[in-house]
């Protein structure tokens, strides 16, 4: 059997493309991008799906891989996996955002630990609010409904030069803003309670000067945070669930889906 280097790079380009978009979701998609998932758990992952979904891939364009039109092609795959993905981080990153705005609130702002996702310092009600939010996120099968809307994407979005264009690239800008919307969403009522918690104690401390509403306002506004904590975050995790379903809305109008 002989075999040209023109059949052997077009075999080779086939696996590699579809590879690029699978890895580059895994790169950022989250769960799957935690530090302590190995980098190897990722690759075999990739290299397994690619496996599986190259049979029922459309005909590669034939495009010379180590030319300027297939590395253009690779580039689009590549971002193409990214977006989908950081899409997804963006919902994770507003509940985070919340629980910083909650934590701070209640005077918990000093408590930090470090946060397994970007591994930044972030307070212990934004550690809170972020795994109960991914194990929502998994129950739901948000992680196996994005692997399957990207495979999907194969037959929308064929491997070439056809992938995120200038105004999808403005739309994912402009709807990152859902981040500080979502985040003061959640963080909302449990903030406005402390914030009338907070202008009592400042009457009371107008009223009675030798009030130490140091000693009196922060056990008691720690408290109430934890209560109000318990007590909001049934409705939290509602509100995550339907900023998530309108996420994998604009990753299936993106994806052309």
């Amino acid at each position: 059997m002989n075999f040209t280097e023109t059949q052997i790079l077009g075999q080779v380009a086939s696996f590699i493309w579809p590879l690029l978009r699978i890895s580059a979701m895994f790169v950022a998609v989250p769960l799957f991008s935690l530090r302590a998932v190995p980098a190897r758990v990722r690759l075999i992952l990739s290299v397994a799906m690619t496996f599986v979904v190259m049979p029922l891939l459309p005909t590669p364009p034939a495009v010379v891989m180590f030319s300027y039109e297939g590395i253009s092609v690779a580039i689009v795959q590549v971002m193409i996996g990214l977006a989908s993905g950081f899409i997804v981080q963006l919902v994770f990153a507003a509940v985070v955002f919340a629980g910083q705005g909650v934590a701070l609130s209640m005077g918990l702002g000093f408590a930090s630990m470090v946060d397994p996702q970007n591994g930044q310092q972030v307070p212990v009600v934004a550690q809170l609010y972020a795994i109960t939010s991914t194990l929502t996120f998994l129950s739901l099968d948000g992680h196996l409904l994005l692997i399957k809307m990207l495979l999907d994407s194969f037959a929308s979005l064929p491997i070439g030069l056809d992938g995120i264009t200038k105004a999808n690239i403005w739309t994912i800008i402009s709807w990152s803003s859902r981040l500080f919307a979502g985040g003061l969403l959640l963080a909302m009522p449990v903030i406005a309670s402390l914030l009338l918690v907070n202008i009592g104690f400042g009457v009371a401390t107008r009223a009675a000067p030798q009030l130490n509403i140091f000693s009196v306002g922060f056990p008691v506004t720690l408290i109430l945070g934890m209560l109000l904590i318990w007590l909001t975050l049934p409705d939290v995790l509602d509100q995550f669930s339907g900023i998530l379903t309108d996420t994998y809305d604009l990753i299936g109008q993106l994806l052309r889906l």
